[in-house]
Formats: structure tokens, sequence, C-alpha cells
């Protein structure tokens, strides 16, 4: 047996970089994955680069509607969350450290 066997997953800022590897290896290891995306052809990509038992949902964590619509949507099509990988997350400017 899988280790996510039967589990269903939510990867935030799922498509690309280490969201989109651990999409990947979740399905790989046997969950249902939702991943997050902010544009539509990113999110396009990856859900084609995972191919199976994956649902790309477009949205901003970082805005309350599109959260709430994000889970209303696990919810409905799935009846429940196992596992949240919280990838999402913002860059600031490049400043020297130590200053």
């Amino acid at each position: 047996m899988e280790k996510l066997e039967g589990k269903i997953a939510l990867v935030t800022g799922g498509s690309s970089g280490i969201g989109l590897a651990t999409a990947k290896q979740f399905v790989n290891e046997g969950a249902y994955v939702f991943i997050t995306g902010r544009r539509d052809a990113e999110l396009a990509a990856a859900l084609k680069e995972i191919g199976r038992n994956v649902t790309g949902v477009r949205g901003d964590v970082s805005k309350l509607g599109d959260l709430d619509r994000l889970f209303a949507q696990i919810t409905r099509e799935k009846g429940k969350l196992d596992v949240v990988f919280a990838n999402a997350g913002g860059a600031v400017p490049l400043a020297p450290l130590g200053r």
C-alpha cells in the first residue's frame, strides 16, 4: 500500500517549483491532490505534467475569498481534506544582510 493511499491533499503554490514537485510525489504515493496557482497557463501546464489524480484551482491564498472557494470545492468534490502542504509564499526585495 502506498503511503498516501486514499488521502486528499492540498498543495498551495503547486503550479511550479517545490509545490509542483511535492504534488507529483503525493500523487505517486497514492493521494488525490488539489493544487493552487495564480496564473492559468502555469496551472494548466502543472496539471498536464502531473497527469492524474489532480485538480487545479486558480486562486491566491492570501485572499480569504479565494481560500473559502477552495475549501468549498474540496469539500464538495471529496468531502474531506487530510494533508495541507502550505507552500505558497512571497518574496521581498533583495537587501544585504546585517545592515
